[in-house]
């Protein structure tokens, strides 16, 4: 009888002992982390007297604070108006692309398929920090290629790096290193189609072109809703590519993405505190957003299946 409880305890305990690794790691490297920044974000440090010697500098309780100093600092509010038209630029181009790569890339009609896919995932694989690297480099006038060809044609060469075109260039590097990633989910998904529907269609008479519009495209919209979902956080998040193209030149300042205003502020200025607040609304930011384009997704989903 003692054994019997035994294996039932052991065989009902079995699924957390399985779960135990992955919830150790999530605590030790996602929730505590969260928590200590919330609490940072929490606290300031307050000097007395002339801030010399021992506990001429304390950390004290702040609050709200530094939510509301981050909230009305114009930098930061800049940063993200900027992002704003940067996202404006990169996700529909990728999201975009990908689609008209992975529907080209599903016909019968292609050739060297794998080469292809494999060409246009490939510079996913390169890393943010090196593809920035590389695009700045050829667009700076002095080094690159293109600018001895316009010149030799006698054509006007822009700076890039200046100015409007400088989204258009940091939109470049986001584009080409994400494109194939997006494609490649799109794919998936129209490999799963079943081939009757293609057939029945075909019997029908349609022509391919009202195939990819009117059976491939609505039949791989939660691909496009994911991708999209994935696109928008990435955007939100971009620090990398103008933090890279920042030494190349001088309209890339050190708050020009929030993010970059986050690393600022924590190792430019040393106020880890204020850092960990503006790190905090931008987490909050980005999981609205998020939480409300699938709410809104799903509904619309809903709508569909009604009628």
């Amino acid at each position: 009888m003692t054994s019997a409880r035994r294996t039932s305890y052991g065989v009902k305990g079995a699924p957390y002992a399985f779960l135990l690794p992955a919830a150790t790691l999530f605590a030790l490297f996602f929730a505590l982390p969260i928590g200590y920044a919330v609490w940072l974000s929490l606290h300031k440090v307050r000097v007395f007297g002339l801030g010399l010697g021992a506990g001429a500098r304390k950390e004290v309780w702040a609050g709200l604070e530094n939510y509301t100093d981050a909230l009305t600092d114009s930098a930061l509010l800049h940063g993200a108006l900027r992002v704003v038209g940067y996202g404006a630029i990169v996700v529909p181009v990728m999201l975009g692309l990908a689609l008209v790569f992975a529907l080209m890339l599903d016909t019968d009609r292609v050739r060297l398929a794998p080469f292809t896919r494999l060409a246009i995932f490939l510079p996913y694989a390169i890393p943010g920090v090196v593809a920035a690297l590389l695009w700045g480099f050829l667009y700076l006038p002095d080094v690159s290629p293109f600018y001895y060809v316009l010149n030799g044609l006698g054509l006007p060469q822009p700076d890039l790096l200046d100015g409007g075109p400088l989204y258009l260039a940091l939109s470049n590097i986001a584009v080409w290193g994400g494109t194939g990633f997006n494609m490649i989910v799109i794919y998936t998904s129209l490999q799963a189609i079943p081939v009757e529907v293609y057939e029945a269609a075909k019997l029908d008479g349609a022509t391919p072109l009202q195939i990819a519009l009117k059976i491939k495209i609505p039949m791989v919209a939660p691909s496009l809703v994911l991708t999209f979902f994935f696109s928008i956080i990435a955007t939100l998040q971009v620090f990398s590519e103008p933090t890279t193209l920042k030494p190349l030149t001088n309209s890339v300042s050190t708050t020009w993405s929030p993010l970059m205003k986050v690393y600022q502020d924590a190792f430019g200025k040393g106020d880890i505190y204020a850092a960990a607040a503006e790190a905090a609304i931008i987490a909050v930011v980005t999981l609205v957003l998020s939480f409300g384009f699938l709410r809104a997704a799903n509904s619309g989903n809903k709508q569909e299946e009604a009628r």
